[in-house]
């Protein structure tokens, strides 16, 4: 595709969950090519020069009939995403507020398969809180991918002279949640870092969450994405600590898990077969761009 690419009278919206903050527009009324998709998503969210935010949503049409809907998501690196738990649930608002799907209770296919959110608080017909079926935990490391000869929990790791124990677990994407009582925001930013970009032990790199437990009910979290860095929240990161969690034994199999994150609370439930995450999603507000180039 020749660039500069333009795109005429471009609508969006602007969105968050919980401060990690989206651009989400219908990839079904502008058909962007998908060569030019890395290339927009690392334009339109630049947070000094564009739109800016975590990430790019696009709402598509399904490869099936069994489902009503698609997502798709960008990292602001241009790299896409398999899934996202913030993501998919601003998604979710989106396209019901917009009639697009007029079910409170939608099969959404995605990259890592079939997620069900079910849209649980209407205020005015409002969505304000959403509970999604994230489906079952992936503990096989060549399906995570992580390199190991079987499930990896509470490994330990030396980095820095510094040890600190991990597993490895997906959600579709590939997350290392570390249980420490340290969440010192520089220890997150530096290894954060390094384990996310640790390719010989994560080959597609990986998300790191760091855990801190203050009951079996509740933690603090902090998050390292994968392309993106420090966020406010992450939603499958959520999931994954708790699936990791309760199978350490530091949670409770069927009993919420609040997840306290640095602009709210996340409440994760894993059945032992599937996780459910339910949070909120906000609209911050809705942009239109008379011709937004990308180059």
């Amino acid at each position: 595709m020749p660039f500069p690419y333009h795109i005429k009278d471009f609508d969006f919206i602007k969105a968050h969950g919980l401060g990690n903050d989206f651009i989400l527009f219908d990839q079904r009324v502008y058909d962007v090519p998908e060569d030019v998709l890395p290339i927009m998503a690392r334009t339109i969210c630049h947070h000094h020069f564009h739109v800016g935010a975590d990430g790019m949503i696009l709402v598509c049409d399904p490869t099936s009939p069994k489902y009503d809907i698609r997502f798709r998501i960008f990292n602001d690196d241009g790299s896409e995403s398999e899934m996202c738990g913030n993501g998919i649930r601003i998604f979710a608002k989106y396209v019901y507020e917009q009639r697009i799907v007029t079910k409170l209770k939608m099969n959404v296919e995605t990259k890592r398969g079939l997620v069900i959110p079910e849209l649980m608080k209407i205020m005015g017909g409002t969505i304000t809180g959403i509970r999604v079926n994230m489906g079952p935990p992936i503990l096989d490391p060549a399906k995570i991918p992580v390199k190991a000869d079987e499930p990896v929990l509470d490994t330990a790791i030396r980095l820095d002279n510094r040890e600190f124990h991990y597993s490895s677990v997906s959600m579709g994407n590939p997350h290392c949640v570390v249980f420490t009582p340290d969440l010192n925001m520089e220890t997150v930013k530096k290894y954060g870092a390094i384990l996310e970009a640790k390719t010989d032990l994560f080959p597609q790199k990986t998300n790191v969450e760091f855990v801190r437990v203050l009951s079996e009910q509740e933690a603090d979290f902090r998050v390292f994405e994968r392309g993106v860095g420090i966020t406010n929240a992450c939603g499958t990161g959520a999931c994954a600590a708790g699936v990791v969690g309760v199978l350490l034994g530091k949670f409770k199999r069927n009993h919420p898990i609040i997840f306290h994150m640095m602009e709210g609370d996340l409440t994760i439930t894993y059945t032992g077969e599937v996780v459910f995450m339910e949070g909120p999603a906000t609209e911050v507000f809705r942009g239109h761009i008379n011709d937004l180039v990308i180059e």
